[in-house]
């Protein structure tokens, strides 16, 4: 038999109103929390200089390196900065925060879209009791637009 983790066992219902505005007062709270962001990817790159008695230059070498560079899209076009090595663990640190926000700012929009749908599931059902109830099934008639005064 397949046992619910924590996890999933506490995954609000589209249709409770109170349990979806406290995952998304959690999910805002996580969002101020967010340290330095920085989109990219972070890259090793090895090179070879193309001096001819450089160790680099056999077969089998990999070459010099590495030197980490961070590329990402902007306006269409590639950019490309190169990160210093001692700065490597800090920029995976900003490139996971950046990864974490668009993360939360998933959840929170599928999240706000069901408390949206859960808060106009109420007035729907009452829309709803009163057509059973009854009303006239005849529009109302059309009125005409008020004449101009002048002659």
């Amino acid at each position: 038999m397949y046992k619910l983790s924590d996890k999933e066992a506490h995954i609000p219902t589209p249709s409770d109103p109170g349990e979806l505005e406290r995952r998304r007062n959690r999910i805002r709270g996580e969002l101020s929390s967010l340290g330095d962001l920085r989109p990219g990817s972070l890259v090793d790159r090895y090179r070879k200089c193309g001096k001819p008695n450089c160790h680099c230059a056999a077969e089998e070498a990999g070459g010099h390196g590495p030197s980490w560079s961070l590329t990402r899209q902007v306006g269409g076009k590639t950019i490309t900065k190169i990160i210093p090595v001692a700065a490597v663990p800090q920029t995976r640190k900003q490139i996971a925060e950046y990864q974490r926000l668009r993360s939360l700012a998933r959840e929170l929009v599928e999240t706000s879209e069901q408390l949206c749908d859960a808060k106009l599931g109420a007035p729907e059902a009452v829309s709803q009791e009163a057509a059973k109830k009854g009303g006239s099934k005849k529009p109302s008639a059309r009125k005409s637009r008020p004449r101009s005064k002048r002659s």
